[in-house]
């Protein structure tokens, strides 16, 4: 069969309903207590979306821990992992920063009961003076086309002025609109609002015995920096990786799993001397870079920003400053959405930990004269569940010249699925050649033995959860041992042995 060419997948013109409904119909991501009606910012992962999760989860272990990269010395670095606790002593967080100033400026609706982060809010305010101000989410382009009909008074995005809500003041707040609102004026004050889940440990649930569920994976790295160098074989510089679930009380959890209360980061902190922190800071730059791109992700629909000085957080305005690396969602087109951030924390968090603890974390430097120094630290800080957002919309690629309708179209490595062993029929002995398949191949690759339905809807299938080989068992197979592969973005087909299927298959891997 002739190579179909492949069709454009360009996030600007993917609807994210379409996507979402996918990861349900097909077992990649399922809203949490999905029978109860669900609950706002939380989501199951299915069958599917946990072998896609960990595939990516290992793949930045692998590149990160068990062959890190190599430094601008020529030789690997050096990178341990911790697996920390997701409650901490509570005096952690008063450290970091987080019980005092990790908030977020929220405002009320009084009319919808709705409330929202002021600086999520963007207000049109219309160029002429007439008419109300109109305010929407930022990246809600659907919503906002919705508003413009109903209260634009027939006027388009461009007759607009178009401000963050934060940048005009509290006195013309009775000239907006609010999201969703029918009057004018019903938004409150910003006031500020902690994002931290709180819990009590213990029995009594008073001030003494109250906890918090953390917001990151970082400072689980840094309670540890001391037990990590005495325990270790670690030298400066080096690194220090976690892969863990963080919780934040969003107000506006939103855009399927983008933004949610419960997700998971890969966060590296890596240490080194101070003077040497911009080397490390564009290595690191450049490396990241480099991940996503091996996972998946096109230099299409990924960019690099450095932040701007109001965006920067405490522990960086002093440093280097911050940049992220961007994926361009089907929510966000044609802008960007962060993905991970790559920042220069200085010494902060350390500095904060020796004051607050009474423990001395300064490095003796046996390569600098023994030199006693805090060191400063470069954070590449992803987001595990963003990243699986990223792969399912850059791997979702509709073709109506297929049953499916749309294939997913992963890397090899990163399909839930490697391959599909599919007899033909469920008699004439093809299913227990394609069980012998299967048993060859399981131990080295998750491969699914599917029997059920006509092939043409088996295949529609694999196309829609990603799968890249189908091998067909047929009659042919019975007589030959060979067997027929489909390559799913192409849909070409051709026969191999039988016995050459496990190697086919290891080779493509690397692709």
């Amino acid at each position: 069969m002739q190579a179909a060419e492949k069709p454009e997948n360009n996030p600007q013109t993917l609807d994210m309903k379409d996507i979402t409904a996918l990861c349900k119909r097909r077992g990649f991501v399922f809203p949490a207590s999905d029978i109860y009606g669900g609950i706002n910012g939380f989501w199951d992962y299915g069958p599917l979306g946990i072998e896609l999760k960990n595939n990516l989860r290992d793949l930045w272990w692998k590149h990160m821990v068990v062959t890190p990269p190599i430094g601008p010395d020529g030789h690997p670095v050096q990178i341990v992992g911790v697996d920390s606790s997701i409650i901490q002593n509570p005096r952690a967080w008063v450290a970091s920063g987080h019980v005092g100033g990790f908030s977020d400026p929220m405002v009320d609706c009084r009319e919808t009961k709705k409330r929202y982060r002021a600086d999520h809010l963007i207000v049109l305010k219309p160029e002429d003076g007439e008419g109300a101000w109109i305010a929407v989410l930022e990246d809600d382009e659907e919503f906002l086309a919705k508003r413009l009909k109903k209260a634009g008074k027939g006027k388009s995005s461009s007759d607009f002025e178009h401000i963050n809500l934060t940048e005009i003041e509290t006195s013309d707040y009775d000239k907006v609109l609010a999201p969703e609102a029918k009057e004018i004026g019903t938004l409150t004050e910003p006031q500020e609002f902690n994002l931290m889940f709180e819990t009590y440990v213990g029995a009594v649930r008073d001030e003494d015995a109250k906890a918090y569920l953390r917001p990151e994976t970082a400072q689980g790295i840094f309670l540890n920096y001391k037990n990590v160098l005495d325990s270790s074989r670690v030298k400066m510089p080096f690194g220090i990786a976690q892969i863990g679930k963080a919780f934040r009380n969003e107000v506006n959890p939103r855009n399927f799993i983008f933004r949610s209360r419960e997700f998971e980061q890969m966060e590296l902190e890596w240490f080194c001397h101070p003077d040497d922190a911009k080397t490390w800071r564009d290595f690191w730059f450049a490396e990241r870079q480099k991940f996503w791109k091996l996972a998946g992700l096109s230099d299409d629909n990924m960019i690099m920003r450095d932040h701007d000085s109001d965006e920067l957080s405490h522990y960086a305005k002093e440093g280097l400053g911050t940049a992220d690396i961007e994926y361009r969602f089907p929510f966000t087109a044609p802008g960007y959405g962060e993905l991970e951030g790559i920042a220069h924390r200085c010494d902060f968090d350390l500095k904060q930990h020796q004051e607050h603890s009474g423990q001395k974390l300064e490095y003796i430097d046996p390569e600098r004269e023994n030199e006693r120094y805090l060191p400063h630290v470069i954070e590449p800080a992803a987001g595990l569940t963003r990243g699986i957002l990223a792969l399912i919309c850059e791997a979702y690629t509709p073709d109506p010249d297929r049953p499916s309708g749309v294939y997913m179209n992963f890397k090899p490595r990163m399909a839930p699925k490697k391959a599909a062993i599919l007899p033909l029929t469920a008699k004439d002995g093809h299913p227990d050649k394609a069980e012998k398949l299967y048993m060859e191949l399981r131990e080295d690759f998750p491969v699914d033995l599917d029997i059920k339905q006509n092939i043409g809807k088996r295949y529609a299938r694999q196309d829609e959860i990603g799968t890249p080989f189908c091998f067909t068992i047929d009659n042919d197979t019975m007589q030959d041992d060979t067997v027929t592969v489909r390559e799913r973005n192409t849909m070409a087909q051709e026969r191999i042995a039988m016995d050459q299927v496990h190697a086919y298959l290891s080779e493509k891997m690397k692709a």
